[in-house]
């Protein structure tokens, strides 16, 4: 059974990608025992550039080893796709995603409803050797609600209406496992994965 080593610290991002690869013929693998390391800077002015250097930092750390890494976050239309690549890091490092709903709200408050149209975007790379083996974009659209709801999910995922769901993606269960940027991105991934020898 191959192994794919997922470069994130991020305890809610492995159990989606696991739960989501389940079923196909590969161990899923965190940074966990790794020798400690400097975390690699992002600099990319996209989600896949930073995908990339993620991948590559960490597969220079595990020779011979597959390394999936990822991107992801909110592109808001109308504040002309922020946060984006600085999702995580939207008003510092230390921010609660409390206090983001808040200033995003904020700086829609003379927007329509209309014109709050965002996307959750999710870019997802392979890794080995100094190469990038595989690379998939996974999106989905929806817009910012009006106030924070729902206690599920994680992130930005309280203020992410879907009109497809009727809901925020916090709100959405056990259904947003399969219509999320991740499982969109990750379904390609099992695809390519799936036919590894």
């Amino acid at each position: 059974m191959r192994v794919l080593r997922f470069a994130t610290t991020n305890p809610h991002k492995v159990r989606e990608v696991r739960g989501l690869l389940a079923g196909v013929p590969v161990q899923v693998e965190t940074l966990a025992g790794l020798p400690p390391g400097a975390e690699p800077e992002e600099t990319a002015d996209s989600f896949e550039g930073n995908a990339r250097i993620k991948g590559l930092h960490y597969a220079a750390r595990c020779p011979g080893e597959y390394v999936v890494s990822e991107d992801s976050g909110l592109e808001v239309d109308a504040l002309g796709g922020a946060p984006g690549v600085h999702s995580a890091r939207f008003l510092g490092p230390d921010a609660t995603y409390e206090a983001r709903f808040a200033e995003i709200l904020r700086r829609l408050r003379d927007v329509p409803e209309a014109g709050r149209t965002a996307r959750f975007v999710c870019a997802l790379v392979v890794a080995r050797d100094g190469a990038i083996l595989f690379e998939t974009r996974g999106v989905i659209e929806g817009r910012v609600a009006p106030a924070p709801a729902g206690a599920g999910g994680f992130g930005y995922d309280p203020i992410f209406f879907s009109p497809e769901l009727g809901c925020t993606l916090a709100e959405a269960g056990d259904v947003k496992a399969s219509v999320s940027h991740r499982a969109h991105a990750v379904a390609a991934l099992a695809r390519w994965a799936g036919n590894l020898k």
